[in-house]
């Protein structure tokens, strides 16, 4: 239950408010929280059969939509079908996968940003071909590169391409995507209500909400918080491959007494953590697409202290929601941690005004739905019914 499919259910309940039908085609089901999926979506449509071609037809005949709105979706033979039938097509796109064979536009071992589009240098010198195995018998699988291309190709066909940040635009853009074909569309209506003003928060807990991957820089965050000498507390708030290492850095690095590793936590229970905490921490150095997490906590008046990676810079406005704090660097992101420890009232102060950023867009987002006239939008350049049906992983 990550990002992505947070902004699903979000838009799927904001686009039934406004009349629409919504209908949902995935892979298979987890057995987690299928019970929310199934008040979203009141026709569901599951892949689990042999071709996945075939399924993905009948699915698209039965419910009949008027516009397929999909996510994530690296299966190529569904995409074709998508795209071979008669709705418009429009993708929101979340994160680099589409375009990158390693999937995170950096290099795993040096941490290096790449700024190029997909080529023969994704295979050498990257060795992207080389991917993570999550469900097989080895730990590596192949990835392959004209598959890859053909990829990029097919969703080049979309009628619409929905991103979260200028600087995901600029990416589809570098992989040859026509600029005047991709809408900037930020997820401005977090996952509930802002939350009413509230009083300093008087203790001293940073907090961390996110995988615990390498690119999510936790390690780096552990040592900027080696480096703070004010009296403090952290709260790793997720799960993920680089957490064994990151639990052993913390020992080396005296943390052990100060920092505590809770695994993952659902959206519900995370609440709590966000209401006691004075700050969060967004370590990311790999390129983020936005950083949804941000927006979690402008909900609950928090100060954000982040890495200047990808798209960040577009909702974290340095000295006024938070401090923006250059890439990598742990000795400003630990005096920008120290500094709103001490001065309860500066961080009271961009709390607030990161709340009221987030209240603004609210706002302008229920009175207008920039999502619901471009979905109207598009449809109407094709056909004129009423029903939008969903593809997800």
């Amino acid at each position: 239950m990550g990002g992505a499919e947070t902004d699903i259910l979000l838009e799927a309940a904001s686009l039934q408010e406004r009349g629409h039908e919504v209908a949902l085609l995935y892979a298979s089901g987890t057995g987690r929280s299928e019970n929310v999926w199934e008040q979203a979506f009141s026709q569901r449509h599951s892949l689990a059969g042999a071709s996945v071609r075939e399924e993905t037809c009948a699915a698209i005949k039965a419910f009949a939509p008027d516009l397929i709105y999909f996510h994530s979706l690296p299966d190529l033979a569904v995409l074709e079908a998508c795209l071979n039938s008669t709705p418009p097509v429009v993708r929101r796109v979340h994160d680099h996968r589409m375009y990158c064979m390693r999937g995170g536009k950096y290099n795993y071992f040096t941490r290096a940003v790449c700024t190029r589009p997909a080529s023969w240098r994704c295979v050498i010198p990257c060795l992207g071909f080389i991917g993570k195995n999550k469900d097989g018998a080895l730990p590596i699988r192949w990835v392959s590169y004209q598959a890859k291309l053909k990829e990029i190709r097919l969703n080049r066909q979309c009628d619409c391409m929905v991103v979260y940040s200028n600087h995901q635009k600029e990416e589809l853009v570098r992989n040859g995507f026509e600029p005047a074909r991709i809408e900037v569309h930020a997820p401005i209506h977090g996952s509930g209500k802002v939350s009413e003003s509230e009083s300093p928060r008087q203790q001293n807990r940073v907090l961390f909400v996110g995988q615990v991957i390498r690119g999510k820089g936790v390690d780096l965050l552990l040592r900027a918080l080696a480096k703070v000498r004010a009296p403090f507390e952290a709260q790793i708030l997720g799960d993920g491959n680089h957490r064994p290492y990151c639990e052993r850095l913390c020992v080396r690095l005296g943390l052990k007494e100060r920092v505590q590793f809770h695994g993952f936590i659902s959206a519900d229970g995370l609440k709590k953590y966000y209401q006691e905490a004075s700050l969060l921490a967004v370590s990311s150095v790999w390129p983020e697409p936005f950083g949804l997490v941000g927006q979690e906590a402008m909900l609950h008046g928090l100060p954000v202290v982040a890495f200047d990676a990808g798209g960040i810079r577009e909702w974290l406005l340095d000295g006024e929601n938070g401090f923006l704090v250059p890439w990598k660097d742990t000795d400003i992101f630990a005096a920008r941690i120290e500094q709103l420890l001490r001065n309860k009232d500066l961080a009271q102060r961009l709390g607030a005004r990161g709340r009221e950023l987030l209240s603004q867009q609210q706002d302008m987002s229920r009175a207008d739905c920039p999502l619901d006239q471009l979905l109207r939008r598009v449809v109407t350049q094709g056909s004129c019914k009423t029903k939008i049906a969903y593809e997800t992983r």
